[in-house]
């Protein structure tokens, strides 16, 4: 249990780093063109410091605007710009620990729910209030115990 707080702080702690880039979105036609055209790059001397045809460095910046480019080719054109490729996730909801978190209330909303309405089915139903502790509850053990059905 320490060791996976542990691990989720330490993390948190490298995906801070790249949550000041998720304000800049992507160029129109892809980073690879964008910054090949600013230093004033023709696609032939991109082309010869790759190793490959003026076509394929066509299809590697079409590739990038169109989110099918790999990894690979990213590092091996940034190896041939003289630049380094820098990868990496931002939870959307600010951080890991916030992400389990919401994972952590929607599981227990739906099981505290799903036991609440057979409760009521039988007759025996709870206080709005206690549902909404039997959540909270719930919640934060699952949180703590962050079993694998979070992710399901």
């Amino acid at each position: 249990m320490k060791n996976r707080k542990l691990a989720i702080q330490q993390m948190d702690n490298k995906i801070r780093v790249f949550g000041k880039l998720s304000v800049h979105s992507m160029p129109d036609k892809g980073w690879v063109k964008a910054i090949r055209t600013t230093l004033g790059m023709s696609l032939q001397q991109l082309a010869n410091r790759l190793a490959v045809t003026k076509q394929a460095v066509l299809d590697m910046e079409r590739r990038e605007s169109d989110g099918g480019i790999t990894i690979k080719s990213l590092k091996e054109i940034g190896d041939a710009m003289d630049m380094q490729l820098v990868y990496g996730f931002i939870p959307k909801d600010g951080s890991l620990d916030e992400l389990i978190e919401r994972r952590a209330k929607a599981l227990a909303t739906e099981i505290v729910l799903r036991t609440s309405n057979s409760m009521r089915l039988e007759d025996q139903s709870n206080s709005e209030r206690r549902i909404r502790q039997a959540i909270s509850e719930m919640s934060k053990e699952l949180k703590k115990d962050m079993p694998k059905m979070l992710w399901d």
